[in-house]
């Protein structure tokens, strides 16, 4: 049980704070600006490790950071949701969001049975790429009983090849004559986080930034059926297995829904969004911190190149076939 009167405790939540902080100020500063917190935060994270080592005299803070602002912080991201919007008016762009998700899963297990990766990371990555990153990843880790270490190295990939996506977007569409409908659908069904949706929809304009995040918005609603899906096979498994070990659907998931259907139904004052937004995002950095002191470079060595090359392939061929569905469709 945590307790938050204990020096560990309150330096361990100070710890990842601080370098939620230094990495949220990074990505306001040019080029750091393109790479994103999450990512910096991470990497951080990562070579404080390699360097230093685990600060274990912290370890009770880090650990709260890792589980339960992480939580807190996926219960917070339900906000971002109007289901009305999401269903009525972005319904064509839902039916290419469930499809992204089938095929970036689908195509991500196929891949790894012929180069041979991680089985575990390559199934989160199959889900951070098709739905939302980061919050894909670390809402379904529980579910999948995930490793700490799995779910930290999945959401930097997911980060950092989304990041050269969503530039190579914008590369792009300064080169070759696009719509900004066609631009914003095949961004918003797309990349793989809300932030890399409004790099690349942002630099078209209002247009394709409103029906940008329409389109990711879809694949962040998607989450909850795909969790439950994700709880029906769990189950499924263990009863074949006669662990009787039933996964119920975590707390903060229909926290997350909650959310969502609050947000949907009752209108916010800017202010308070204002003020949840930075919330939001200083707690998924704290947690992403934490998460990433769980990682070592051999890890990387060892695990984490196939399923990179794997995202990279998957990426890419999602890319394609979004942008020829978008341009029929919407061109």
């Amino acid at each position: 049980m945590t307790t938050f009167n204990n020096k560990p405790f309150i330096f361990g939540i100070l710890f990842t704070f601080i370098i939620a902080a230094i990495s949220l100020i990074s990505s306001k500063l040019p080029l750091l600006d393109k790479v994103g917190a999450l990512t910096i935060a991470i990497v951080i994270a990562i070579l404080f490790r390699h360097f230093k080592g685990y600060p274990e005299s912290y370890r009770p803070g880090i650990t709260f950071a890792s589980k339960r602002l992480l939580k807190f912080a996926i219960i917070l991201y339900g906000l971002k949701l109007n289901i009305f919007d999401v269903i009525g008016e972005g319904s064509t762009l839902l039916l290419i969001d469930g499809g992204v998700i089938i095929v970036s899963i689908g195509l991500m297990l196929l891949l790894n049975h012929y180069i041979k990766g991680d089985k575990a990371i390559t199934l989160l990555l199959g889900i951070g790429t098709g739905v939302c990153g980061a919050a894909a990843i670390a809402a379904v880790s529980p579910i999948l009983k995930s490793r700490e270490k799995d779910t930290a190295i999945s959401i930097g990939i997911v980060a950092l090849i989304g990041t050269l996506f969503s530039l190579a977007y914008t590369i792009i569409y300064t080169l070759f004559t696009i719509s900004p409908a066609v631009y914003g659908v095949w961004s918003g069904v797309s990349l793989h986080e809300i932030a890399h949706v409004i790099l690349a929809a942002d630099f078209s304009g209002d247009t394709a930034l409103r029906i940008g995040l329409l389109g990711k918005l879809g694949r962040v609603f998607l989450l909850i059926p795909l969790s439950i899906v994700l709880i029906l096979v769990m189950n499924m498994k263990s009863h074949a297995k006669n662990t009787n070990q039933r996964i119920e659907m975590p707390y903060f998931l229909i926290g997350f829904v909650l959310m969502a259907i609050f947000h949907t139904y009752v209108l916010i004052p800017q202010f308070i969004m204002q003020i949840i937004e930075p919330l939001t995002t200083i707690c998924l950095l704290m947690a992403m911190v934490a998460l990433g002191l769980n990682v070592s470079f051999k890890d990387l060595q060892d695990r984490a190149f196939k399923p990179l090359i794997g995202v990279i392939i998957v990426s890419t061929i999602l890319s394609t076939i979004t942008f020829i569905i978008a341009n029929s469709i919407y061109g």
